[in-house]
């Protein structure tokens, strides 16, 4: 579960960041699995390989919405002009590979990008015991799984440790100042937009998502992971009915499990059956094979 290259810039919940030189660095996408804010002791065999193709798949269709980090897989760039990579040439193999993206460094812009296109999660519980959602009234009423009438944008903080914290509008412009904010908003729904339609063609809706943007060069640049199963809700389509929430391609079957195990959603958390570790990855993998219709034979359930 651990990638142990030179380098080590900082490691979050799931990825391992590696320095480059001052323009790049190496993003490992790593099978660990985290829920309500802990990481899980088992990890999910591939999954570090799904989230990676996925968002790759993702920064290359929505590119000409805006620019983004990302400039390519290892063998890509391997030893060009501007990426040396002589000094990890020891440290690399094809499963670090399979997991890795180079990307431009940029300096991260400290909010979360949330954009609902449905009610669900959080903005459910929310609006059933407030009728607000990022406090903010809410005059229509909803049902579970509802459909916005237009896609909303709902911010938080972004928390080096516990909880984001959701951010309303005044909060958001006051962080990172009223024209920015009003550009994450754009951009942060059409690429929802983009992404939705995209995925309902392939017989997926796109619930919600996050997403980060850091500056380059003093220009905003899309950031970070992207419409992934740990970023973004997906539902199948002919699952959906108003009044019900569908089942997810996501950690929901950990959630659910965890929930049920009396456990007090602290360090340390209990141990996973393979079962939920299983169906956790048959879920991802799913999403995965459906959304970019790539086959890919070591990803497969058991490999």
């Amino acid at each position: 579960m651990k990638t142990n290259l030179p380098n080590h810039l900082y490691s979050g919940k799931v990825r391992d960041t590696y320095f480059i030189n001052d323009k790049y660095m190496i993003m490992v996408s790593t099978d660990r699995i985290s829920a309500f804010d802990v990481v899980m002791n088992e990890a999910v065999p591939g999954k570090g390989e799904i989230l990676n193709s996925m968002s790759t798949f993702w920064l290359e269709k929505t590119k000409h919405i805006i620019p983004n980090h990302f400039v390519g897989n290892i063998d890509d760039v391997i030893n060009t002009k501007d990426v040396d990579m002589n000094l990890f040439k020891n440290h690399i193999n094809q499963d670090i590979k399979s997991r890795s993206m180079i990307v431009k460094k940029a300096k991260r812009l400290d909010i979360e990008c949330i954009v609902r296109g449905y009610i669900a999660g959080s903005a459910w519980s929310e609006y059933k015991n407030n009728n607000t959602i990022n406090d903010k009234l809410f005059q229509k009423k909803l049902s579970p799984a509802e459909k916005f009438d237009y896609p909303i944008f709902t911010p938080s903080t972004k928390a080096e440790t516990g909880h984001d914290v959701p951010l309303s509008e005044k909060d958001g412009k006051n962080l990172v100042g009223h024209e920015m904010y009003n550009f994450l908003e754009k951009k942060s729904i059409e690429i929802y937009n983009f992404a939705h339609d995209l995925s309902k063609e392939k017989g997926m809706i796109l619930v919600d998502s996050k997403f980060e943007f850091g500056i380059l060069d003093d220009e905003v640049i899309l950031i970070d992971e992207l419409l992934t199963p740990d970023s973004s809700r997906y539902w199948d389509k002919d699952d959906y009915v108003v009044g019900k929430f569908p089942p997810a391609f996501d950690k929901q079957f950990l959630r659910e499990w965890l929930l049920k195990s009396n456990w007090n959603l602290t360090y340390p958390p209990p141990k996973i059956p393979n079962k939920i570790i299983n169906d956790t990855k048959k879920r991802y993998l799913e999403s995965f094979k459906r959304l970019t219709n790539i086959e890919n034979k070591s990803l497969e359930i058991g490999k």
